[in-house]
């Protein structure tokens, strides 16, 4: 987990790709309010229940991986949307046509918070589950808690 202080910038797998992506230049351990709040989440949801709530979320990105992040978070527990669904919501949201939706894979792929930021509810155009920074094991694995194994 990593945190500003009071709200949480990141959370990876052990050994997940892009782990910090620049957000750990110079770790610390310390017992924060925040790292409690998010330990209960993940208690929570690996107990198989929905948390009724979202930990104080401070993500850095680019207004592009902005956008999908928020868009992750719309994914309600047990669903799921694919890139090209994600790709044609910013497409309208940015009034064009089209958007790519490996662009919006490029941008699931560093999520910086994982498993709360859903980027595991995104699958391929054809139900795959294609790509994941935490594994696609993982993936499997999370989705299956959330009852769609």
């Amino acid at each position: 987990m990593a945190s500003e202080g009071k709200a949480l910038t990141g959370l990876w797998f052990d050994g997940q790709k892009y782990f910090g992506d620049g957000l750990c230049k110079n770790p610390q351990e310390k017992s924060l309010p925040i790292f409690a709040e998010t330990d209960r989440w993940l208690r929570i949801y690996f107990g198989g229940k929905i948390p009724d709530f979202t930990p104080p979320l401070a993500i850095t990105a680019n207004p592009f991986r902005k956008s999908v992040y928020d868009i992750l978070l719309t994914i309600p527990y047990g669903q799921t949307m694919t890139y090209g669904e994600i790709a044609k919501i910013i497409a309208g949201q940015r009034g064009t046509v089209r958007m790519s939706a490996q662009a919006v894979g490029g941008a699931v792929s560093r999520n910086p918070v994982s498993i709360i930021v859903p980027c595991h509810r995104v699958i391929g155009a054809k139900g795959g589950l294609t790509g994941y920074a935490g594994g696609t094991e993982r993936k499997a694995e999370l989705l299956k808690i959330e009852g769609m194994a």
